[in-house]
C-alpha cells in the first residue's frame, strides 16, 4: 500500500438523515480519514450538507462521484433498494465500500456483492456498528467473563407506537415502503439487534417466524415474531411490533444464563443491568457523539490493511437470512 493510501478518502452516496450526526462526521473526524465528496440526487440538499460539514465537493449523481480518482472508499447510505447496485458500481470503479444496514433488501442480494468484491479485489464492510459501541462491548465482555454463567436464552422485545420517534421521519417515509426498505421498521431496526445475537451467540442452526400487517397503517408488516437456535445452544425469542399503545412501549434485550441475568436496551442511551449472586448492578457508558465513529475507525483500519474485516458481507448475509426467516408471511 502506498503512503497516499494510508489516508482513507471517502465519498458518501446518499447524505440523508443518518449522515448528519450518527455517521457523517465520523468520516472526517477519524484519524487518517477524510471526507472528500458527498452525493444526493437532490443537488441542493447535497450542496447544503457539503457546506455545513466543510466538504469540498458535492454531486447529484453517483457516477460522477465514483469517477473521482481522489476517492478510494465509498460509504453507501441510501435506502436498501439501491445498496446492491451502488456497491457493485463502486467496486467496479476500484473503490473499497462500506454499506449501511440492512445491507440489502434480502439475503439473496448479498451474493452479487460478494461475487463483485471477490472479482474486484477490493474490500467491503457493513455498518453493523453496535459491535463497537462501548456499552455493547461491555455487555459482550460480561458474557465472555461468565458474569451470568453460561448463556441459555435471550428475549428481545421491541414494541413501539405507530408514531414512534425512535427514527427520523423522512419526506418519503421510505422505511415503511417495502420496495425501498425490504419491509417495514422491523427491517430497519432489527439488524442492530440480530447482528449482535449472531456475533455473540454463534451461527443460527434453526429459525422460524412470521410477519403480519396487523394494523394496516401502511403497506409494511407492523408485527413480527421470531424464534431461533444458535450452534452454542442458546435460544432466542423475539417480538417486534410497531403499532402498540404508547404506554406499551418497550425496548428490551434479556439474556438469562446459568448463574444470572443481563438486560440492555438497544436504542437511546443504553443501560446494562446485571443480576447474579453478587446482587444487582447498573452500568451506563455514554455513547460516542457520532455513534458510528468507532466502527468507521475499524473499517479504516481494515481498508489500510491493519486488521481483519470488522463486519463482512457474509456476516451481514446471515443477519438478512434471519430477517427473511422471521418475516415470512403467515
Amino acid at each position: 500500500m502506498t503512503t497516499a493510501e494510508q489516508t482513507i478518502r471517502w465519498g458518501i452516496i446518499g447524505v440523508g438523515d443518518v449522515c448528519e450526526l450518527k455517521s457523517g462526521p465520523g468520516f472526517y473526524k477519524a484519524e487518517n480519514s477524510q471526507l472528500i465528496a458527498v452525493m444526493r440526487r437532490n443537488g441542493e440538499k447535497a450542496k447544503d450538507f457539503a457546506a455545513r460539514h466543510n466538504v469540498d465537493l458535492w454531486y447529484d449523481n453517483a457516477e460522477a462521484l465514483l469517477a473521482n480518482p481522489d476517492i478510494n472508499a465509498i460509504y453507501i447510505a441510501t435506502p436498501p433498494a439501491q445498496h446492491k447496485e451502488y456497491a457493485i458500481a463502486a467496486l467496479n470503479a476500484g473503490k473499497n465500500v462500506y454499506i449501511e444496514k440492512p445491507v440489502t433488501l434480502n439475503a439473496a442480494e448479498c451474493d452479487a456483492i460478494i461475487a463483485a468484491e471477490k472479482a474486484s479485489g477490493k474490500k467491503v464492510s457493513v455498518a453493523h456498528y453496535r459491535r463497537y459501541v462501548p456499552c455493547f462491548m461491555k455487555l459482550a465482555e460480561l458474557i465472555r467473563n461468565g458474569a451470568i454463567g453460561e448463556p441459555l436464552m435471550v428475549r428481545l422485545d421491541m414494541l413501539q407506537p405507530a408514531k414512534s420517534t425512535i427514527i427520523t421521519e423522512t419526506e418519503d417515509n421510505w422505511r415503511v415502503n417495502p420496495a425501498l426498505s425490504g419491509g417495514g421498521l422491523f427491517h430497519d431496526l432489527s439488524p442492530h439487534q440480530l447482528d449482535l445475537m449472531i456475533y455473540w451467540f454463534g451461527t443460527v442452526v434453526q429459525a422460524s417466524g412470521f410477519g403480519y400487517n396487523q394494523c394496516q397503517f401502511n403497506t409494511a408488516d407492523d408485527c413480527v415474531l421470531g424464534w431461533a437456535k444458535f450452534d452454542t445452544g442458546v435460544v432466542l425469542q423475539g417480538r417486534w411490533h410497531y403499532a402498540v399503545a404508547p404506554e406499551q412501549t418497550r425496548d428490551l434485550c434479556e439474556i438469562i444464563g446459568t448463574a444470572g441475568k443481563l438486560t440492555i436496551n438497544f436504542f437511546g442511551q443504553q443501560v446494562i443491568r446485571l443480576t447474579n449472586a453478587d446482587g444487582e448492578q447498573e452500568i451506563i457508558i455514554p455513547n460516542p457523539q457520532h455513534i458510528q465513529q468507532p466502527m468507521i475507525e475499524q473499517v479504516n483500519n481494515y481498508f489500510r490493511g491493519e486488521r481483519d474485516n470488522p463486519c463482512s458481507v457474509t456476516e451481514a448475509k446471515a443477519v438478512m437470512e434471519l430477517i427473511d426467516g422471521f418475516s415470512k408471511p403467515i
